[in-house]
């Protein structure tokens, strides 16, 4: 059988977990990238990611003519050489409901799923991407490697995304599908009205999300957004159907060495939790098992 979790909880997991596996790391792939398109001579300094990859981008066009299409599918065979490893292993192991990833590659399914199961088939954008894999939903949210023009990695990108996220919950659809509810989700949410689950973004309002191996920069900006809005809607609307909670799982170390982003953080409502440990492996399992027993899963998942 199968542990049911009644839905209580989900997990946000970002690109850390992967370098517990041997193999290509984004710095690596970054020289990897400029090599490609001879542009060897940018400088990666204090850029932020997404204006580095629109540098990369814009004077590869102009030295190769590329499309982005080309860029992004290299950028996807990059990543989909990534090996899974224990910590992949031991979070299918939860046997949870909804998972959320920033990753562009099926590490943490366990195998490549073949079909987006989100309500709308999205080619760019990523409020419904989903892959379902037995009884858990794989919420893909910054584009996945099957279909490399959704990997969000640009400022281009990132504000289309924020600006489709922005409308689902705030102002509310205009999609074509008779399937997707068109009323603002904070709306429905308010009236307790059409809450069926549709989007992940639906699950930072209505369960537990435990956030780990996501180092959150401030350039996630739809992340950020995100955050930002829950927490206005909770203290300064008063909303009373937020009543969910969400955790940040940090090391002691990187609490340290971040305080600013940890006070941002627990600004917009969100707890952390630190955890002393530096070997990143025990650091994960720790992590892990902090959430089991909060919420008193069966140390072993029979199947």
């Amino acid at each position: 059988m199968i542990y049911n979790t009644m839905n209580k909880f989900a997990l946000l997991v970002g690109n850390d977990i992967n370098n517990i596996s041997p193999g290509i790391s984004w710095s690596d792939l970054l020289h990897k990238i400029k090599e490609k398109y001879k542009v060897s001579s940018l400088e990666n300094g204090q850029k932020p990611f997404p204006m580095l990859y629109e540098e990369i981008f814009l004077n590869a066009i102009r030295e190769k003519h590329i499309n982005e299409r080309e860029l992004k599918t290299y950028i996807s065979d990059c990543v989909s050489q990534i090996n899974q490893n224990e910590i992949h292993q031991l979070i299918r192991d939860l046997s949870i409901e909804n998972i959320i990833t920033t990753n562009y590659e099926f590490s943490l399914e366990g195998e490549i799923a073949t079909a987006n199961t989100g309500l709308i088939r999205e080619t760019t954008y990523s409020v419904f991407r989903k892959h379902q894999i037995g009884n858990t939903s794989y919420w893909h949210i910054h584009g996945d490697c099957l279909n490399p023009s959704s990997i969000n990695l640009g400022y281009e990108h990132y504000c289309g995304q924020l600006q489709k996220m922005r409308d689902y919950v705030v102002n509310g659809t205009n999609y074509n599908s008779q399937t997707v509810y068109k009323a603002a989700l904070i709306k429905r949410l308010s009236r307790k009205k059409d809450t069926k689950l549709q989007s992940w973004i639906d699950l930072f309002f209505t369960q537990d999300i435990h956030i780990l191996g996501l180092s959150l920069d401030f350039v996630e900006i739809d992340l950020w957004w995100l955050l930002t809005y829950r927490a206005r809607n909770k203290y300064y609307r008063r909303s009373a159907f937020i009543e969910n909670q969400l955790f940040y799982y940090t090391t002691k170390k990187w609490y340290a060495l971040s305080k600013d982003k940890m006070q941002l953080l627990q600004a917009n409502d969100v707890e952390i939790v630190i955890i002393d440990e530096t070997n990143k492996t025990k650091y994960y399992k720790k992590v892990l098992a902090g959430i089991k027993n909060r919420y008193k899963l069966p140390s072993k998942i029979l199947s």
